[in-house]
């Protein structure tokens, strides 16, 4: 889920916040991204939270409409369907996750139970679910599928998820797409009665590259003047002050991964920001900042201010 370039862009967006008003010092900022980078691995937990209270909430249901039923009364047949879903009670009832939520106080869920009640309601009115009530006795697979369909289609897209996971961290809302992909492959890795199928991110794992990104947030930030006169002067038909902010940003971040970075190939550099580029920037930007970083490369290499090491990394 924590790739380096969700680390570059967690060095984009600390470096955008310490050059518009949010000042840290750079222990902080530093620290900031680790925090950032740690994080997302509680809005993953924070997701899954949610699969569980939906469970619960149907097993509850059911009890209570069972132990409280009149014999003119039918049952709601909705709570029982979504209660055996397979996926959703391995998900529900892992032990890790529980330990996970107690650990981290995630009591957003109990909290907000009318949320709970309501995106219940959502999920049972959906075509999607009418189609998969129709089907008697369905097959884990066919479990599985609908609520790989169930959290793509109703649960991810819904407005009022959103502005929770906003309100509990604004950070999140940039890291959404990133959990929400990685927790749609592991809905898709889920084995039946195997709890061992269903994937936890182990951030630690991943602290070299964090200790990667906050060495380049520092790289920038101290050094941030000399990396602007990098590139002063060397953007034809670019002044100073048409050049978009985070477009001299991303270009300041790329030289200082460029110059300070030895193991890192300047190919592997280039692609990683103007990819960025493509996602956070103005549509212009990914070929202006190709072109800028492209000569500059060309123009280190030609002068051995890149000291790569290892074969093949000046490619």
């Amino acid at each position: 889920m924590l790739t380096r370039r969700q680390i570059r862009v967690k060095v984009v967006q600390a470096v955008y916040a310490q050059y518009n008003g949010n000042a840290l010092s750079l222990n902080d900022g530093a620290n900031a991204i680790q925090r950032s980078c740690h994080d997302m691995g509680l809005l993953y937990f924070t997701h899954l939270a949610l699969f569980k209270a939906l469970w619960e909430f149907a097993l509850e249901q059911n009890k209570i409409q069972t132990s409280q039923r009149r014999s003119d009364t039918p049952l709601n047949s909705h709570y029982p369907k979504i209660q055996e879903l397979g996926p959703l009670a391995t998900i529900a009832k892992h032990p890790f996750l529980k330990q996970k939520i107690a650990q981290n106080k995630i009591t957003i869920w109990e909290l907000e139970f009318d949320y709970v009640r309501t995106l219940f309601e959502k999920i049972v009115a959906s075509e999607l679910y009418k189609k998969y009530n129709e089907i008697n006795m369905p097959s884990f697979k066919v479990q599985q599928k609908f609520l790989v369909e169930l959290f793509r289609d109703v649960i991810a897209p819904d407005e009022r998820l959103y502005r929770y996971i906003e309100d509990l961290d604004m950070q999140w809302v940039d890291d959404l797409p990133v959990v929400n992909t990685y927790l749609l492959k592991q809905l898709r890795k889920l084995r039946d009665a195997d709890q061992s199928s269903l994937n936890f991110p182990n951030i630690a794992e991943k602290e070299e590259d964090i200790a990667f990104g906050k060495t380049l947030y520092e790289k920038v930030i101290t050094n941030e003047e000399s990396l602007q006169k990098e590139f002063e002067g060397k953007t034809p038909n670019w002044d100073k002050d048409r050049i978009a902010t985070l477009d001299s940003l991303l270009i300041k971040i790329a030289l200082a991964e460029l110059i300070y970075f030895p193991e890192i190939p300047p190919k592997v550099s280039l692609n990683e920001y103007l990819e960025i580029a493509k996602e956070y920037s103005t549509p212009k930007s990914n070929q202006f900042i190709n072109g800028v970083l492209d000569s500059l490369v060309k123009s280190y290499i030609k002068d051995n201010k890149m000291q790569k090491q290892g074969r093949g990394l000046l490619e």
